[in-house]
């Protein structure tokens, strides 16, 4: 069931009218709600991968109050260890064995060695990586004495399987979303205002900005070696817009519907395209991810406490990491170093903690260095996607040397061009009003709440037109298959 389907416009009223209006005075009933609705929700997709996340639940709900009853060390970290086994067990074997088995097999004939092996021939579950990396972060909060072990069962499966956030986000601590979901909640109407704004801004981050910009990248991508480098180049632009559209967009989706039924979600971007270095950029994309892997990863592994060495070292494990948590290709792990590259003067000259406010806060206008570092950090953010959106790294090595041709000083060109005008028309009008809501938590939170009320719906009657007039041909959820 996708966000953006009529499935989910008949899906989504019927939750909510249920939770407000038959279960409002019973908390229990809510939560049982909730937690049936979030399993049709996911069983829509393949309703025999609902076994593996009830499973993945009851693996982490039991190891977590084993881990609170055990009464010593050695204890506690074998539950740690079983959960944690079992659960990347699982994520290993749907989405990285026949990346592993492929790979060695490689290996083994560049040495002149003949391999025989079979992969897998399995569908790879819909957000087995963010519920898994949900259920750890419960077990391992509290091995470290961070939370107690949730006992009611109904409740702790709901902070796994919510459905706005199951499938792709963002990835929830059990420390901040756990209290919501047990203690009773009222219907605030500004928070459901505030929620459906939200979503109204990411469905048009997704139909109109995201999934036009993908009929482009794709043209482009798919038909690379015919190309000129300026369109290579455009290629690239639309794939990043198309990606950001398209995750941030799910991201508001998720938090708006979240607040339509009391609960706040984690901030998942912060207007990642304005960062004027890489480490800025990490902080306002992805975020949950990022902190994620900061605190059960990067920390752990004695963070930036060991010297200039340590540090590096982290942070290229992390972004190692990172790369091969987005997928099993080697393009994500390539993508992955290069940003780690890009990262490492900000951390070896200690300014990666220069730019923690927005840009330009309080000011219409950046100065022509805030623009001259968006610029940058922009263009290499946009050469480390082409690996991300490659097929394979021949393909990511043929688009650059594309891009690095006398062509690329020709006019761009590719089949539906002039069609593709309307869209670079949308993409400026969308980055002019994410600019003027940069200060915000999403882009139009404030935008028209002072205008007359005839104006303001007019503006969302506007963003609902846009939709039915330019939306583009149905686009899967990018990060769906991670």
């Amino acid at each position: 069931m996708f966000f953006n389907s009529l499935d989910f416009a008949i899906f989504l009223p019927i939750v909510f009218f249920l939770y407000w209006f038959v279960a409002h005075k019973n908390l229990k009933l809510q939560n049982i709600l909730l937690l049936v609705s979030s399993y049709y929700f996911y069983a829509c997709w393949d309703w025999r991968f609902l076994f593996l996340l009830i499973f993945s639940t009851l693996l982490d709900y039991f190891t977590g109050l084993k881990i609170s009853q055990s009464n010593n060390r050695s204890q506690k970290l074998t539950w740690l260890w079983i959960s944690i086994g079992v659960n990347l067990g699982f994520l290993g074997v749907f989405k990285y064995y026949n990346f592993f088995v492929q790979s060695f097999a490689d290996g083994l004939e560049a040495f002149g060695f003949t391999a025989h092996y079979s992969t897998l021939q399995v569908i790879l579950p819909v957000g087995i990586s963010f519920y898994t990396f949900h259920g750890l972060s419960y077990v391992i909060d509290i091995y470290k004495d961070r939370i107690k072990p949730e006992r009611n069962f109904i409740d702790y499966s709901v902070f796994v399987s919510f459905f706005p956030l199951l499938v792709a986000g963002p990835i929830e601590r059990a420390t901040h979303l756990l209290p919501q979901i047990i203690k009773p909640r009222q219907f605030d109407y500004s928070q459901a205002v505030r929620g459906m704004r939200q979503i109204l801004w990411g469905l048009f981050k997704k139909v109109v900005i995201a999934d036009n910009s993908a009929e482009f990248a794709n043209t482009i991508f798919n038909h690379s070696g015919d190309a000129s480098g300026s369109t290579l180049v455009l290629g690239a632009l639309f794939f990043t817009i198309q990606i950001y559209g398209d995750f941030s967009g799910y991201s508001d989706i998720a938090l708006g519907t979240a607040r339509l039924f009391g609960i706040e979600l984690l901030r998942n971007f912060a207007f990642p395209y304005f960062s004027r270095d890489i480490a800025e950029f990490w902080r306002r994309w992805h975020i949950s991810l990022s902190s994620w892997f900061k605190d059960y990863l990067y920390i752990p592994l004695g963070g930036s406490q060991g010297g200039m060495w340590m540090k590096i070292r982290n942070t290229f494990i992390i972004f190692l990491v990172s790369g091969f948590w987005h997928g099993a290709n080697w393009t994500f792990i390539v993508w992955g170093l290069l940003n780690a590259l890009y990262i490492m003067p900000s951390i070896i000259f200690g300014t990666n903690r220069t730019n923690l406010e927005i840009v330009a806060k309080g000011r219409f206008f950046p100065s022509l260095k805030e623009l001259g570092a968006m610029s940058l950090t922009f263009m290499l953010t946009m050469f480390a996607w082409i690996f991300f959106r490659a097929n394979d790294l021949s393909h990511a090595m043929q688009y650059i040397s594309g891009i690095f041709s006398a062509s690329i000083w020709s006019a761009p060109y590719f089949e539906g061009i002039h069609q593709s005008y309307h869209t670079m028309i949308l993409i400026v009008i969308f980055m002019m009003i994410e600019w003027l809501g940069r200060e915000q938590s999403f882009a139009i939170e404030k935008l028209g709440l002072n205008w007359h009320w005839t104006f303001r719906f007019l503006f969302y009657y506007l963003l609902i037109i846009a939709m039915v007039w330019f939306g583009g041909k149905e686009q899967v959820f990018i990060y769906f298959q991670f």
